[in-house]
């Protein structure tokens, strides 16, 4: 019997672990593109759900972006049928239209399928391909927009995403070692011209900032970054612990929040206070910025008569009588 490749070897371990412990008795779908990160995923699950006792599935997205990309996502679909898995869809869908950039919009599109898909099928959980090289550049990314915490914490693990369990079980494997374990399993790749295309900013960080970063700094870099993500996830966990637990302390009444407990809070869980309370008020969460959070923070802190605050979605926060509180 000839060896295991260790790049295949590698991924079908990843995925158990993912899998073990997962609740409830639907299969797993996996969000397959046809690339070799999504590629690699699905070939290795197909080979590990069903010896762990579950069934697993694929769904792939047509985003209608390109030509052929129907008949690209027929092909992705006929290849998951054949590697035995159950259920297999193609899923077109409609991007223009949508809000944000034409990135944001494919994304938003792509997810609201899949999580479609999950809830039809009853599945236990999504599975993406994002490796570790994708972290990296998330990271960057976010370091390079001035992201807080949240955005340098990078993609977890896991995430619930409209109720349904979103893992992502590559984020410690390369996507070298996943067009590796395509070769060694003879699986032909699709590569996307999107990944290539320069007016797209993550495709500009993988093509030209991620080859200097290596070449200056070394291989190493790649996992530094990634660690960095674990790391500040880790401590950005723990602070949203303390904010929880501070927002209820700070509540008056049905909306309001107490001044004198948020200004004795330290600077980092009282900002997380505030940014879960105008999110609970109703500002919408992609449009809740630093800006409108500090804005809030100086009623508390930087307190001199001013007016009320104006939030996303219309909403207004005043100060009145050592209280916050929306106000009409």
């Amino acid at each position: 019997m000839a060896a295991l490749a260790p790049p295949v070897a590698a991924i079908r371990l990843a995925v158990r672990r993912a899998l073990t412990g997962l609740p409830g008795g639907g299969p797993v779908l996996v969000a397959c593109s046809g690339g070799a990160d999504s590629l690699a995923l699905a070939a290795a699950t197909a080979f590990v759900a069903p010896r762990s006792g579950r069934r697993a599935g694929l769904v792939t997205v047509d985003h209608g972006l390109q030509a052929g990309s129907a008949g690209r996502a027929a092909d992705v679909a006929r290849w998951g049928v054949e590697a035995g898995l159950d259920p297999v869809e193609a899923v077109p869908v409609t991007v223009a239209g949508r809000p944000g950039g034409p990135e944001a919009a494919a994304r938003d599109a792509r997810y609201q399928a899949l999580v479609d898909a999950a809830r039809r099928h009853g599945a236990a959980a999504l599975l993406v391909g994002h490796t570790r090289d994708d972290q990296a550049e998330t990271v960057l990314l976010a370091l390079a927009r001035g992201a807080g915490p949240r955005g340098l914490a990078g993609m977890p693990p896991r995430r619930e995403l409209d109720g349904v369990p979103l893992l992502r079980p590559l984020l410690d494997v390369t996507r070298e070692q996943t067009r590796k374990a395509c070769a060694a399993l003879g699986l032909t790749v699709w590569e996307d011209p999107h990944n290539a295309d320069p007016s797209y900013a993550r495709a500009r960080v993988r093509a030209d900032v991620l080859p200097v970063l290596v070449g200056a700094l070394g291989e190493g870099v790649l996992d530094n970054l990634a660690r960095t993500a674990r790391l500040v996830a880790a401590d950005t966990a723990a602070l949203d612990d303390l904010a929880s637990a501070a927002l209820a302390g700070a509540r008056v009444g049905a909306d309001g929040l107490a001044v004198a407990v948020l200004a004795d809070l330290p600077g980092a869980v009282r900002t997380r206070v505030l940014h879960a309370w105008a999110r609970e008020l109703g500002a919408p969460p992609a449009a809740l910025s630093h800006r409108h959070v500090a804005a809030l923070d100086a009623l508390v802190t930087d307190w001199h008569g001013q007016g009320a605050t104006a939030l996303p979605g219309g909403l207004r926060v005043a100060r009145r009588d050592g209280t916050l509180r929306p106000v009409d």
